[in-house]
C-alpha cells in the first residue's frame, strides 16, 4: 500500500465497490478496479470484466445483497488483502427469496485499486 494511501482506504474501496455491484453501477464500480483485474466465484472460472460476472449471475439469482458482518485487512509487500464476510439475502430466478447464506470475498488491492477478488458462498447448497 502507498505510504500516503490511509490505513482505512483498502476497506472503504472494497465497501463502494461491493455497494456499487449490488446497485448494478457498473460504471462506478470500474472506476475502483486496476486493469488487471480478475474475479472467480464459485463455479464460475476466470472472469476479468464487470457484465461478464452480471451475465454469469443471471440464471443464478435475480438480485444478491450482502449483510457484512466483518472485514479484516492484512497489509503485504505486494498487495493488501481484505476480507469481507457475512450472509447473503437474494432472490433465486423464480422470485423466490433466501436469506443467511454464508460469504466470505477476499480482494488483493494494489495502489489504491481491486486486482482480484475471489468469492466464496454456500448458495449451492441453499438452492431448492
Amino acid at each position: 500500500m502507498p505510504a500516503d494511501m490511509p490505513a482505512a482506504a483498502p476497506e472503504r474501496i472494497v465497501r463502494d465497490f461491493l455497494a456499487a455491484m449490488e446497485a448494478r453501477d457498473l460504471e462506478r464500480a470500474e472506476t475502483l478496479l486496476d486493469e488487471t483485474f480478475t474475479m472467480i466465484f464459485p463455479g464460475s472460472g476466470v472472469m476479468h470484466r464487470l457484465d461478464e460476472l452480471v451475465a454469469w449471475a443471471a440464471g443464478r439469482y435475480r438480485f444478491v445483497r450482502k449483510r457484512i458482518t466483518a472485514v479484516e485487512t492484512c497489509d503485504g509487500d505486494a498487495f493488501t488483502a481484505v476480507f469481507c464476510h457475512g450472509e447473503l439475502d437474494g432472490e433465486w430466478p423464480d422470485g423466490t427469496p433466501f436469506a443467511g447464506v454464508r460469504f466470505i470475498d477476499r480482494f488483493e488491492l494494489r495502489h489504491g485499486r481491486i486486482v482480484r477478488q475471489q468469492v466464496w458462498n454456500d448458495l449451492a447448497l441453499a438452492r431448492p
